[in-house]
């Protein structure tokens, strides 16, 4: 469990320096919790409670549109914060599910936590604002790429920057969060093969 802290804390130090009294913040408040493949950790239709630290895993963010199909709007593995962002910072019903496509090891922080150690902290607030602003980014460049790149540029981009989602998550789900029909998604990595 202490390595769990630490790869957090090392996830941290990539954007700002975590002192020791926000360390042992985040020993108090941070509750380790292991999830298994397929598991729902938070449901549509609901307030997300939680703000999650993946430190092993793979997880995504889903709704089901009007046809009942499964749009995935964030995957990701760790070291790696992951919630709906959105409807977590305003405390409002998510339309998305947090489900994990593997068994995953988190820490996890309550909402009302956050606002403790965020009075508390020396540091966190500052994270809190990167983090949301790199979130941010990381939406607004998809949909960049999704106006500007075809689908073999979007496949190529992501299999480039995250190599470990194209080899351990299902063909179906890489596609659904690419915006690809799964069978032109099997196409082009045919084609990327030859």
């Amino acid at each position: 469990m202490n390595d769990n802290f630490e790869i957090l804390f090392n996830y941290v130090r990539l954007l700002v320096d975590i002192p020791k009294i926000d360390q042992d913040l985040c020993r108090k408040y941070f509750k380790p919790f292991s999830a298994t493949k397929g598991e729902i950790i938070e449901s549509s239709g609901k307030v997300p409670q939680y703000h999650n630290f993946i430190v092993s895993g793979f997880m995504r963010n889903f709704y089901s549109n009007e046809l009942g199909q499964e749009i995935i709007t964030d995957i990701n593995d760790g070291p790696r914060f992951f919630t709906s962002y959105n409807h977590f910072m305003h405390r409002t019903p998510s339309n998305e599910n947090l489900q994990c496509i593997t068994d995953c090891e988190l820490l996890r922080i309550k909402r009302d936590d956050v606002d403790i150690t965020a009075k508390l902290g020396i540091t966190q607030m500052e994270y809190t604002v990167q983090i949301l602003q790199q979130q941010l980014e990381k939406n607004k460049q998809r949909i960049i790429d999704h106006a500007t790149l075809s689908a073999e540029q979007r496949y190529v981009k992501l299999q480039k920057e995250y190599p470990s989602i194209i080899q351990n998550i299902p063909l179906k789900y890489i596609a659904s969060y690419l915006g690809i029909n799964p069978g032109s998604l099997s196409r082009i990595r045919n084609e990327l093969v030859k």
